[in-house]
């Protein structure tokens, strides 16, 4: 079975607050940093694919449960999964492992809606778009954290 794409992250002393563990905020940054470099490997030409078609996405709906803390200068491998694609919407599921201990941190969904950057308003994800969330990027990972 293939291994989910994984972005690597090394936390870093500002994302952390007064109980020295991630702030919870910096969660939703951590999300949007894990679901671009996934698109970047998803859609050759990333962001800029969607602008090209006169796209763009919108986030609707961002939900975060913790399982446990992360901590200054540990490294996250944040998982990122394709769950479902529809007519206009698709969501991403992402896991947050502590990569040292394996430990589970967080588990987030998250769904964007695909918009024309003309009218804002929601249009059909593209069949070629839509093959390629489907399939996701397995086995592939981008690494922040200088391991």
């Amino acid at each position: 079975m293939a291994m989910p794409f994984t972005h690597y992250l090394r936390v870093r002393y500002a994302e952390c607050d007064a109980q020295q563990v991630v702030f919870n905020a910096n969660y939703g940054a951590y999300v949007d940093v894990a679901a671009t470099e996934f698109m970047r490997l998803v859609w050759p030409g990333g962001y800029q694919t969607l602008l090209d078609l006169g796209m763009d996405t919108q986030v609707v709906q961002l939900n975060t449960g913790w399982k446990s803390s992360a901590k200054f200068d540990d490294v996250l491998a944040i998982s990122v999964r394709t769950k479902s694609v529809g007519n206009t919407s698709y969501t991403l599921t992402l896991e947050f492992r502590n990569h040292e201990t394996q430990a589970v941190v967080a588990e987030s969904e998250i769904v964007y809606v695909m918009i024309s950057v003309q009218s804002l308003k929601s249009v059909p994800i593209p069949d070629d778009l839509r093959a390629k969330l489907e399939v996701g990027a397995p086995d592939q990972f981008t690494n922040h954290a200088g391991i």
